[in-house]
């Protein structure tokens, strides 16, 4: 008969650790240091019985923090209404925002295009990190057309809710008119900001927003952590 090898037995043991609740989501397991010597093997094969664990979805390794057992991924519907603190409260958990960047600048042809400007015309653009529980789960950035809202971005500042921003701007509701979703690896830093490993799978999301009258008032992109996040399709 097979024997079971170090490694996986090890990995059973933290995974059962974890069932049985003495570690929550989010805490942070033992050090690699730590575990090697409470099961007297070498860290090579903690460091294996970690990854396959990081390959079910049961931890992940933050850089320069050490592994802490996964949360619960949060639903995020992509309907005709997309709102940030609204999806992730019926999610039962507590939306946050952090603000990286607003500037003013030209927009580029993507965002022209898709906003219905000439080449030139200036953009507001909101660059900013989403945040479940205190978590990172998606970098994103909106883009908002510079002459129909000159004040857009002082309200952001203010509100951190690109719908109250809008409100603000006399816009009193606009649905998605597009959403494309594409798979990819985490970059360097997409993967720092979202305490990913480097290569993670992240989902790139590009959605345009418009105002009841059809005329698009957001262009957005996003990349959400591909391991702490499920969309889902609504059609409301």
């Amino acid at each position: 008969m097979s024997k079971t090898p170090i490694w996986k037995s090890i990995a059973l043991r933290l995974t059962s650790d974890i069932a049985e609740g003495r570690y929550q989501t989010g805490d942070r397991l033992p050090t690699e240091a730590q575990l090697a010597a409470t099961y007297g093997v070498n860290r090579h094969t903690v460091r294996r019985a970690l990854a396959d664990m990081s390959d079910q979805g049961l931890v992940h390794a933050r850089r320069g923090a050490g592994v802490f057992v996964a949360a619960r991924p949060t639903d995020y519907p992509i309907g005709k209404r997309v709102r940030y603190h609204k999806n992730i409260s019926a999610s039962g958990k507590i939306p946050g925002k952090k603000i990286l960047a607003l500037t003013t600048r030209v927009a580029d042809e993507a965002e022209a295009e898709a906003l219905g400007l000439n080449k030139g015309d200036p953009v507001h653009v909101y660059d900013g990190l989403s945040l479940a529980d205190g978590q990172p789960i998606a970098l994103f950035q909106s883009v908002f057309p510079a002459e129909r809202f000159p004040e857009i971005l002082q309200t952001l500042t203010e509100t951190q809710s690109v719908t109250k921003a809008l409100q603000a701007c006399g816009v009193r509701d606009y649905v998605r008119v597009s959403t494309r979703l594409t798979a990819r690896g985490a970059t360097a830093t997409q993967a720092l900001q979202l305490q990913l490993s480097e290569g993670a799978p992240v989902l790139f999301s590009v959605g345009v927003n418009a105002d009841p009258d059809g005329r698009p008032v957001e262009y957005g992109r996003t990349v959400f952590a591909g391991e702490r996040v499920t969309l889902t399709l609504n059609e409301v």
